[in-house]
C-alpha cells in the first residue's frame, strides 16, 4: 500500500510539474493574444474614426452640390425676374397693351423654359383617365359627354421633376351620364 501511495505522490507530482510548465508555455500565447487583440481594437477605432470623417465629408459635398444646383436654379430666374421688372419699369409705360401683353408672354415662355430645362414637367391630364396616384379628385360630377372615370376639368396642374411627383393635378372626375 505504501509502494501504490509513493506512485501516486509521483504521478501527482508529474502532473503538478506538467501543468506548471503547460501554464509556463502558455503565459507567452496569452500575452501575444491580449496584443493582437489591442492591435486590432486599435484598427477598429482608427477604421471607424475614418468613416466618420467620411460620412461628414460626404454630407457637406452633398449639401454643396446641392447649393451649386439651387445656385444655377437661382441665376435663370433671376432673368427671369429683371425681364418683369424692365416690363413693369416707368419707360415701358407707353399704354400699348398688345405690346404689353406680348412683353408678358414672351416672359412666361422664358419662366416655363427655365422650369422645363432643369426637369420640371407640367401635368394637364385633360380627358385622361383618373390616377388617384398622379391626380386628387376634387369632385365627381355627371356628364353626358365624358365616359366614368375621365377626368372633365384640370382644377389645378399636377407637377414632376425627372418622373418623381411635386404636386398632383387638382381635378373634377365624371361620373358617367346622370
Amino acid at each position: 500500500m505504501e509502494e501504490n501511495l509513493e506512485k501516486n505522490e509521483v504521478s501527482e507530482k508529474e502532473e503538478v510539474e506538467k501543468l506548471v510548465e503547460e501554464a509556463e508555455s502558455a503565459a507567452p500565447t496569452i500575452a501575444e493574444a491580449q496584443e493582437k487583440e489591442r492591435i486590432a481594437q486599435d484598427k477598429y477605432l482608427r477604421l471607424f474614426a475614418e468613416f466618420e470623417n467620411y460620412r461628414t465629408r460626404s454630407a457637406k459635398e452633398q449639401l454643396e452640390l446641392i447649393n451649386t444646383a439651387n445656385g444655377k436654379l437661382l441665376e435663370k430666374l433671376s432673368e427671369v425676374k429683371d425681364n418683369f421688372d424692365r416690363a413693369f419699369s416707368e419707360e415701358n409705360k407707353t399704354g400699348d397693351l398688345a405690346a404689353f401683353e406680348k412683353g408678358i408672354k414672351l416672359i412666361q415662355e422664358q419662366f416655363n423654359k427655365v422650369l422645363s430645362d432643369f426637369g420640371l414637367e407640367t401635368l394637364d391630364p385633360a380627358g385622361e383617365e383618373f390616377d388617384p396616384n398622379l391626380h386628387e379628385a376634387l369632385m365627381k360630377q355627371p356628364s353626358e359627354n365624358v365616359p366614368e372615370g375621365k377626368i372633365i376639368q384640370v382644377y389645378q396642374k399636377g407637377y414632376k421633376i425627372k418622373n418623381k411627383l411635386l404636386k398632383t393635378a387638382k381635378v373634377i372626375v365624371s361620373s358617367g351620364a346622370a
